[in-house]
């Protein structure tokens, strides 16, 4: 499990680098070219768009891993013990259960659909199931880390 997670946890950060950095260059050419050349191009701002959907998803998806995202824990702080580990971990089945079914499985019809009407993207002319895609690949992130946190409690935030 420990490898699974090393290997999740390098792609993730990875990814995240990967799509701020081309954020980054994506809106300074955005700007050069309309300022300096006077003409914006034409495709910056919807890249910026996809790239943005790619971030929020992924970024949460490290924003969980990392217990940086915001929860509710009013419950669990008054329990202790027994009590306190069984809603946890419903917690965490709840959580797994809408990462699989909403995100996985749903995330992925929404990519197929796509695909298959072969829709695309009004000025980059790229699938927009490729965009989408970033659903099912988060929400299979997200099942694994709390499939993690489930599984070796050593895991959990304090």
């Amino acid at each position: 499990m420990q490898r699974l997670l090393h290997h999740t946890d390098q792609l993730l950060k990875g990814l995240l680098i990967l799509i701020v950095s081309t954020m980054v260059l994506n809106v300074l050419w955005q700007v050069a070219t309309r300022f300096l050349l006077g003409s914006p191009s034409s495709w910056t701002e919807e890249l910026a768009r996809f790239l943005l959907i790619w971030l929020g998803l992924f970024g949460g998806s490290y924003a969980y891993r990392t217990h940086a995202h915001i929860g509710i824990d009013i419950l669990t702080r008054k329990l202790r013990g027994t009590s306190q580990a069984i809603v946890t971990n419903l917690a965490l089945v709840v959580v797994v259960l809408f990462a699989l079914v909403v995100m996985v499985y749903g995330g992925s019809q929404l990519v197929l659909l796509t695909l298959e009407l072969k829709q695309t993207s009004a000025s980059l002319g790229i699938p927009v199931g490729y965009v989408y895609l970033a659903l099912p690949v988060s929400g299979l992130m997200i099942a694994i880390y709390s499939l993690a946190q489930l599984f070796q409690p050593k895991l959990r935030a304090e």
